[in-house]
């Protein structure tokens, strides 16, 4: 849920800033994400309710947002893409956190808690797409992290 609304507050910046967004939103929150993001789909923010050639999301995308499950750590440390991660707080032993921190403490992702990424979300990620030599800095050091 804080994803999916961390992202829908953030539609008018993304179109703003000419950001083309693929929101995969889950199937409880895709209802309200297709109707928001209507006058914002000539702009290159899609919705969908769940992509299954998640390769090809991958291969577009110049940055991904993530929560931080074992699976999508080893997927983003494969792909090699720089990488905003919200770890989920209701998971047993805060276990996404402590997943995302071995990326960031080896600069190879960026942290924003669940708690603050309705507000910090869109700034942060907007500084980041504005910062070429820092995406590559991710970049390099998760493809590390991969091998």
């Amino acid at each position: 849920m804080t994803i999916n609304e961390s992202i829908q507050k953030n539609l008018e910046l993304f179109k703003q800033n000419s950001l083309q967004v693929i929101w995969q939103t889950g199937k409880n929150y895709y209802e309200t994400a297709k109707e928001v993001v209507k006058p914002f789909e000539n702009y290159g923010i899609k919705a969908f309710d769940f992509i299954s050639h998640m390769d090809f999301a991958y291969a577009v995308a110049d940055l991904v947002i993530s929560r931080a499950g074992a699976i999508a750590i080893s997927e983003l440390c494969s792909v090699s893409k720089p990488v905003i991660l919200i770890p989920s707080p209701n998971v047993a032993e805060d276990h996404q956190t402590k997943n995302a921190m071995t990326l960031v403490n080896n600069h190879a992702a960026v942290l924003v808690r669940d708690s603050e990424a309705r507000q910090k979300l869109g700034p942060i990620l907007i500084d980041l797409l504005n910062n070429i030599p820092e995406q590559q800095l991710l970049q390099e050091n998760i493809k590390k992290i991969s091998i």
